[in-house]
């Protein structure tokens, strides 16, 4: 009697080392993972500048010189946004100021009477309600100057799949008012502080962002694609049409998105490690626990339909996007419900006795795994989403308002 109960004792202080060791790898390889996935979420969440920015008049220049087709005339323009609101997931209201310099001798041929716009919103779709008027008209060394205010709705291309690490480009697209002669708009640089690559402009600083944050400002251009003469016989102009873009790009604010998506999202999951945890066969725990297979096929289940209503409001807010690196979470917890609860029937079923990876002390493996996994996948998601990350897209965000300050 004695001897076996050393040998029973020697047994559970084995048992207890290995337990301790499994436990404690479990831990280390949690905190490693970890920290890998909050390195990508910093990766994700860095903005690469736009090499297509143009900081100054001779950069203007030198692309609109190496073009095929130069135009004949050059009128600078420039933009101050006052307000903007994002109404639905693809439209964009926007007020503010459009001005542009006209040269006495140069310009007269395309100067526009009053009443008239030198200026065309292409991505305007509220033309009959939007509003486009003559605010001021100056005299200036040399010539005039013609400002509008106006007040339009854009529609533009918008990317959610990055959410929320997702950097967001707002762009102002302009065509010139006349088609029957090669006019360039160009940015007009002198009418701003600073125009650098890391410079913010053009744009009230008193605009509420909620959650957004200003990342930078810039003009470009982007040739047009138009494929049609528009019925003018200088079709090579107006096909390859050299459209001024002034762009605004800003990020969204993560702590947001993560109180309202992520936290519910790591609380489940505590849960569910919880009712991992309650998994076994020893009489005393079983009692305390108050163990059974229903209790825990019925925990999933009700956390289940918690984490099915939390996915049905994210992607009420992207509808008709394809599928967001948030949304995958939520793939990730309804592949994890079921696997535990495959994990406890399997555990509790004495027709799978083979499965010693289970029945291993007392379910340990599965519950030691459990985060490493979890993390795992998190990190292979997040790896993958940022494989497919590219540079700035001309996009904007979800449904939100920004009012004049």
């Amino acid at each position: 009697m004695n001897r076996m109960t050393i040998e029973q004792q020697e047994e559970t202080g084995r048992g207890m080392t290995v337990e301790k060791m499994v436990w404690g790898l479990s831990g280390l390889v949690s905190l490693i993972l970890t920290a890998v996935l909050f390195y990508l979420w910093a990766s994700l969440n860095h903005f690469e500048q736009d090499p297509t920015q143009l900081p100054d008049q001779a950069s203007v220049d030198t692309y609109l010189e190496s073009l095929e087709n130069a135009p004949d005339y050059r009128v600078r323009t420039g933009i101050f946004l006052k307000s903007f609101s994002f109404v639905d997931a693809s439209d964009i209201h926007v007020t503010g100021y459009v001005w542009q310099h006209y040269q006495t001798g140069v310009h007269d041929a395309i100067k526009p009477e009053p009443g008239q716009a030198g200026f065309l919103l292409p991505e305007a779709v509220d033309v009959g309600s939007g509003l486009i008027e003559e605010a001021y008209r100056m005299p200036e060394p040399g010539g005039e100057v013609i400002g509008w205010y106006f007040e339009q709705t854009l529609r533009q291309s918008f990317d959610y799949t990055s959410y929320p690490f997702d950097h967001k480009t707002v762009w102002v697209r302009f065509w010139p008012g006349r088609f029957d002669v090669n006019v360039a708009l160009v940015p007009d640089f002198d009418a701003y502080p600073a125009t650098g690559p890391k410079d913010i402009f053009g744009i009230d600083n008193r605009i509420v962002m909620g959650t957004w944050e200003r990342e930078n400002t810039y003009f470009d251009y982007k040739l047009s694609d138009l494929d049609t003469t528009l019925g003018i016989n200088q079709n090579e102009f107006q096909t390859r049409l050299p459209e001024l873009h002034y762009n605004f790009v800003i990020k969204r604010n993560f702590a947001n998105a993560f109180v309202v998506h992520m936290i519910p999202l790591i609380v489940v999951t505590m849960l569910l490690f919880g009712a991992v945890m309650t998994v076994t066969r020893k009489p005393n725990l079983v009692e305390r626990h108050d163990f059974s297979t229903s209790s825990v096929i019925g925990t999933c289940s009700v956390l289940f339909f918690v984490i099915l209503l939390a996915h049905v409001q994210l992607r009420e807010g992207f509808a008709g996007s394809p599928v967001i690196y948030m949304e995958s979470f939520f793939f990730l917890m309804y592949f994890m419900l079921l696997v535990v609860s495959v994990n406890t029937y399997l555990f509790v079923s004495e027709s799978a006795p083979s499965l010693r990876l289970i029945h291993y002390r007392d379910n340990l493996i599965p519950k030691a795994a459990f985060w490493p996994f979890v993390l795992s996948c998190m990190i292979a998601i997040t790896a993958y989403n940022l494989s497919l990350k590219s540079p700035p897209s001309r996009d904007a965000p979800e449904a939100i308002t920004h009012q004049d300050g």
